[in-house]
């Protein structure tokens, strides 16, 4: 038996390591993590909301600076990588079709889009570029039914199909697809979504004759965890919490120490601005915001869809900004399920390295260690 973790292929591209790096938004995850990853053969992911609140002119000229800075951070990451580059880039962006159709311009590997269905995508790149673009288009899911409405507009209306497809479970870090109620349901667990989704695409394969890996996301933490996902069918897997602890991780140091700090208690789910359940780390910030007190901002401009910014208690594009330069006091750090799990700083190679030598034990024994 072939204890190594198989490589993960994406049309023509090949990561000798089946791990996507998840999109951090906010400047969690730009060039330095994104290429860090690539060259330790994994796939890197530059995350774009947010991106441009720490271009000079951002507050007057919002959506120039986020296109700005989106573009810099690709050109750095592929400056600085042979590998492979995606971009996470949410639906819910106010931005989001000129994100899409830069991402494509300036080449980048794959496009990962969630929060929201990835359709009417020939509204941004005309459907005959979009059949012969080398960049390779992933939706993020939370469930086959999902999957299925995206799958069968592409192949209706396009007679064409994504590239890949992510499953995200309920255990990730940050906005979740799921209802509150859904969050602790064994039943929406990744393991019990992973295989109705995986039955769903084999039709779709057969139909374009093509392959469409399944990857699986939330909560994943170690190599036993990929070769357990692996055994059930996933191909690969998105991790995003553990590249938080990483020397090459774009946030900074005072962020970082809040996942090496907590513990399992600090792990909460929070309701987001946005309207959408979070997991973060519980600290002063989101006590306030509980307790009802509003802290006060300035909308330089609606940069999500959903967010009604005059009622909302607080900006969650300047918390997370604020928390990723390490004001703590004046924001929060989103966080998967098992971030309290981490208790040091290690390099995205170590990290990497890690996670293969845990697959290729479970591997050796034929299960996954409990």
């Amino acid at each position: 038996m072939n204890t190594k973790m198989p490589k993960l292929k994406i049309g023509h591209l090949e990561a000798k390591t089946p791990i996507i790096q998840g999109g951090m938004s906010v400047g969690i995850s730009l060039s330095g993590l994104a290429s860090a990853v690539a060259n330790n053969g994994g796939i890197g992911v530059i995350g774009a909301a947010g991106i441009g609140m720490f271009e000079p002119d951002f507050s007057t000229n919002y959506r120039a600076a986020n296109l700005r800075a989106f573009r810099k951070e690709i050109r750095k990451a592929k400056a600085a990588t042979d590998g492979i580059i995606g971009v996470n880039i949410m639906l819910a962006l106010s931005d989001y079709a000129e994100l899409v159709s830069a991402a494509v311009e300036e080449g980048v590997d794959l496009v990962l889009v969630g929060a929201g269905l990835l359709l009417k995508i020939t509204q941004i790149i005309p459907l005959e570029r979009l059949r012969e673009t080398a960049t390779k288009f992933v939706p993020i899911v939370s469930s086959a039914r999902a999957a299925k409405i995206i799958f069968n507009h592409w192949a209706k209306n396009y007679n064409h199909v994504p590239d890949a497809v992510v499953v995200e479970g309920p255990l990730a870090g940050g906005h979740l697809g799921f209802k509150r109620e859904q969050i602790d349901d064994p039943a929406f667990s990744l393991e019990k979504i992973l295989p109705p989704l995986i039955s769903a695409i084999k039709s779709y394969e057969q139909q374009f004759s093509k392959s469409i890996p399944v990857i699986a996301a939330g909560g994943i933490f170690t190599g036993e965890d990929i070769f357990k996902l692996m055994q059930m069918g996933a191909q690969g897997v998105q991790m995003a919490t553990r590249f938080v602890a990483t020397h090459e991780c774009d946030a900074s140091i005072k962020f970082k120490e809040v996942y090496i700090q907590s513990k399992k208690e600090d792990i909460i789910i929070i309701d987001s601005p946005v309207g959408l359940p979070g997991r973060a780390v519980r600290n002063q910030f989101l006590d306030d915001v509980s307790a009802g007190i509003k802290k006060p901002f300035k909308c330089p401009w609606k940069c999500l869809k959903p967010c009604n910014f005059r009622k909302v208690p607080y900006c969650i594009a300047y918390a997370l900004t604020n928390a990723k330069e390490g004001k703590l006091n004046d924001g929060f750090a989103f966080a998967g399920a098992n971030a309290y799990r981490i208790d040091k700083i290690i390099s995205v190679k170590e990290l990497i390295e890690t996670l293969q030598r845990e697959y290729e034990k479970a591997a050796s024994r034929g299960r996954v260690i409990e």
